[in-house]
């Protein structure tokens, strides 16, 4: 068996498409749990906008109104979120839960209605997926041009992460953000929204979990199916507790999980010569997420996160 350099690049460009829909899931669970409120339900919140991504994708030959559409999911659900945990005080764990039970049942749901009773949508024409970006620029068969070549969500994925980073830490949004996430009290004393603060962090976090799973059946696969998102919120929620809810550790970490589901996959391909059994291979990224979060050590969430706030939201 001979690895050459155009399998390498392929291994670099898959792991980067593998990553991308985990490093905008991560940084929603990021933007909640700074402000405050743990978002169990990015699992959902995928699922969710997988579906209405992919179904607006098929009825209109747009994957921009398909994100688009996507984005109006992640707000609905992101609003039932911070509705049951801001406002009536819920738990915010079972409140995640009931997202994770209610949005994939939603996407099944609304698949059968719009798809002549199927739990899968039609596929996204080749010509409606996201545009591939980069690769022209190298010639086809070099190195660059096949780690290079990529649909556009594996780039803007860490245009998000900096512009994420520079809202927490760059801006008085991000601070005062930061301060309801560690003493919601003493930022209500100075005159900050808690309520508004963390309305607007939960609703955000549904957004971007909602694109990234929008961006699978716009570049991955090419149609929505129940098992799409198949854990990948969970390992999301992983990569930002390995990296200690900050964006920049959050991408690597995700860079990693995309790259065991990248190298399960090339291990699986009979052109390497391999035979190891499919059923282990796809248990490689979750368990990786076991290990990582096993020998990670401590990883201090926001001092508030979970916690109820009772107080007025002055």
């Amino acid at each position: 068996m001979i690895v050459s350099t155009s399998d390498i690049g392929l291994l670099i460009s898959s792991t980067m498409t593998y990553a991308a829909p985990l490093i905008f899931a991560g940084m929603g669970s990021i933007m909640s749990e700074t402000g405050g409120v743990v978002n169990i339900g990015i699992e959902g919140q995928m699922t969710i906008g997988a579906f209405t991504c992919a179904a607006v994708a098929v009825l209109t030959a747009n994957p921009w109104l398909g994100l688009l559409a996507a984005a109006i999911a992640g707000v609905i659900f992101g609003f039932l979120h911070a509705l049951a945990s801001i406002t009536f005080r819920a738990d915010q764990t079972v409140s995640g839960i009931a997202i994770n039970l209610l949005a994939p049942g939603a996407a099944i749901y609304f698949c059968k209605a719009v798809f002549e009773g199927s739990t899968q949508t039609k596929p996204v024409e080749l010509s409606d997926k996201l545009p591939l970006v980069l690769g022209s620029l190298f010639p086809a068969d070099s190195f660059l041009g096949y780690a290079l070549t990529n649909y556009l969500s594996a780039y803007v994925c860490f245009i998000l992460a900096a512009l994420v980073w520079f809202l927490l830490f760059r801006t008085r949004l991000g601070l005062r953000i930061r301060a309801v996430g560690e003493h919601p009290r003493a930022a209500a004393t100075l005159g900050i929204g808690v309520f508004g603060v963390r309305y607007f962090c939960v609703i955000s976090s549904g957004v971007l979990a909602a694109l990234g799973g929008a961006v699978i059946p716009l570049s991955t696969v090419s149609f929505f199916f129940p098992s799409i998102i198949s854990g990948q919120g969970f390992i999301a929620i992983a990569a930002v507790i390995f990296g200690k809810y900050r964006p920049r550790e959050t991408v690597f970490a995700c860079l990693l999980f995309g790259f065991c589901k990248s190298l399960a996959l090339t291990l699986g391909n009979p052109k390497f010569g391999y035979s190891v059994s499919t059923h282990i291979l796809n248990m490689i990224p979750y368990v990786i997420t076991l290990l990582v979060l096993l020998f990670v050590g401590r990883s201090h969430a926001p001092a508030a996160s979970g916690k109820i706030y009772g107080g007025t939201g002055a």
